[in-house]
């Protein structure tokens, strides 16, 4: 049974930091690319970061500079470290491993960021 489960959201003021962090379990994580979507009040989801099987990475232009994604294959584990926090950062962050040569397309549960004084 795959897993994807996050933590660390939160509550922050703006400029502050938070690091998610995503354990995955039941797949090959190594072979997968490891992304972190968001979702505001009333906005479609949308990608923030993704990170390759090979450690490429890749940044909505709106965090970039703010935002790292990295992983550790050997903890199955992708993290998104967030600093300069906005509250237009506010949203739900979910966690999504896609290998799509094999047409594999997993999501975690989400976790609530937000950002305000």
């Amino acid at each position: 049974q795959v897993q994807l489960v996050e933590s660390g959201g939160g509550l922050v003021e703006p400029g502050g930091s938070l690091r998610l962090s995503c354990a995955a379990s039941g797949i090959s994580f190594s072979s997968y690319t490891m992304g972190w979507y968001r979702q505001g009040p009333g906005k479609q989801r949308e990608l923030a970061a993704n990170i390759t099987r090979q450690g490429s990475t890749n940044y909505a232009d709106s965090e970039k500079g703010r935002f790292t994604i990295s992983r550790d294959n050997a903890k199955n584990t992708v993290y998104l470290q967030m600093n300069s926090l906005k509250p237009e950062d506010t949203a739900v962050y979910y966690c999504n491993a896609a290998w799509p040569r094999y047409g594999f397309d997993y999501w975690g549960k989400g976790t609530l960021v937000t950002v305000s004084s």
